[in-house]
């Protein structure tokens, strides 16, 4: 039998993700989920959903985090690690405020959130601390007693997050022609947003961007251990989808592609350091768009795997709930990280990764549900 380990006071985790949907029929529904009160005429929805109908209208993401959640299971089961997971989404079934209220009624009161992404920023952290704040409310006034809920935190640079990513590296290297191999260079990608909200992230400001080039270089560093070979790396962007004269971070994927083919780069690995798992911005802006750009070229491109249910991401998950109801206990537990900027911090602070609206935020030095 395994050694029992300790999740108090947490009686429960939430696996909270953004959703997607299930067939052609759900596609705009969600994306009104998605945009409600931007105003975006349902004939836009309707382009950006023929990004969903390419694969069916089924979004992968409800397939990856059913795994995900059979994998955190298992791994709990199998540490010892007594804490049930529950799975809610922001934008679609099955929906947070249903699996809140699941939660309540199941007699949880104290809840850990794993939220499906990594870094901070406002729509990586604050925005799902916000719906989880909505959905607090929504429950207090059909009459039920919220429960406390605390985030963990941010997870890019923990080991169990970082080693599949380097494996993943090695794998599409190899998936390139042995001539372009060790002259490819690594794009590092991961969603743009307005520099604005860059500039404003996490407690001090920049530190989407800072957080992400640290994992990045320390992944290519691990790959030039690995191979012998020290490849060029760069962070890149994807996915923009804001108004044209909002200023989104730069360069995108497919730009950048066209830079080193002009440069003469023979090969690229494109590596989507700022996603969990395989979704449909990574299958239609990588596989889809981000392929076709570098076939148009000539260019050789490979595309390296997501965490998505690693069975070392599910054992940093529960590594990261021990460690905090540890540190909730009183305790001084030991904190994983890689990298330069150590450890991130339990509890958003007030001001952290501010939206353009105030709204209340749960799960933070800020939270009316603490």
């Amino acid at each position: 039998m395994p050694d029992v380990l300790d999740a108090s006071p947490y009686d429960a985790l939430l696996l909270l993700s953004f959703g997607g949907p299930e067939g052609p029929d759900d596609v705009v529904p969600f994306l009104e989920n998605v945009t409600r009160g931007r105003g975006i005429p349902r004939e836009r929805l309707e382009e950006v959903g023929q990004h969903y109908y390419l694969f069916g209208g089924v979004s992968p993401i409800n397939a990856q985090n059913r795994e995900l959640l059979a994998v955190l299971r298992e791994d709990f089961a199998a540490h010892g690690l007594d804490l049930p997971v529950y799975w809610g989404n922001r934008n679609w079934a099955p929906y947070l405020t249903d699996t809140l209220r699941e939660m309540v009624r199941d007699g949880r009161r104290r809840i850990l959130v794993l939220a499906t992404s990594a870094y901070a920023s406002y729509s990586g952290c604050r925005q799902y601390r916000e719906n989880l704040a909505d959905a607090l409310a929504a429950l207090e006034e059909e009459g039920l007693e919220p429960p406390r809920v605390d985030k963990l935190r941010h997870y890019f640079n923990h080991p169990g997050f970082v080693r599949p990513m380097v494996d993943g590296v090695l794998a599409a290297l190899a998936e390139l022609p042995e001539e372009v191999r060790d002259g490819a260079h690594l794009a590092f990608t991961t969603h743009s947003i307005p520099t604005a909200q860059a500039d404003t992230s996490g407690p001090g400001g920049g530190a989407y961007v800072a957080q992400h080039l640290d994992v990045a270089r320390v992944i290519a560093g691990a790959v030039r251990e690995e191979t012998g070979v020290d490849r060029p790396w760069e962070l890149v962007y994807q996915s923009r989808s804001g108004a044209p004269h909002v200023p989104w971070l730069e360069p995108d994927i497919c730009d950048h592609l066209e830079a080193l083919h002009e440069r003469g780069v023979p090969g690229v690995v494109m590596v989507p350091v700022g996603f969990v798992s395989d979704h449909m911005e990574v299958l239609y802006d990588l596989d889809t768009e981000a392929r076709a750009r570098a076939e148009e070229l000539g260019l050789p491109v490979a595309r390296s795997a997501t965490v998505g249910a690693d069975p070392r991401f599910a054992a940093a998950v529960r590594e990261l709930v021990v460690e905090r109801a540890a540190a909730e206990r009183g305790e001084r537990p030991e904190r994983c990280a890689l990298g330069a900027l150590g450890p991130s911090h339990d509890v958003c602070p007030v001001g952290c990764c501010p939206g353009r609206t105030p709204r209340p935020a749960a799960a933070g030095a800020d939270s009316p549900y603490s």
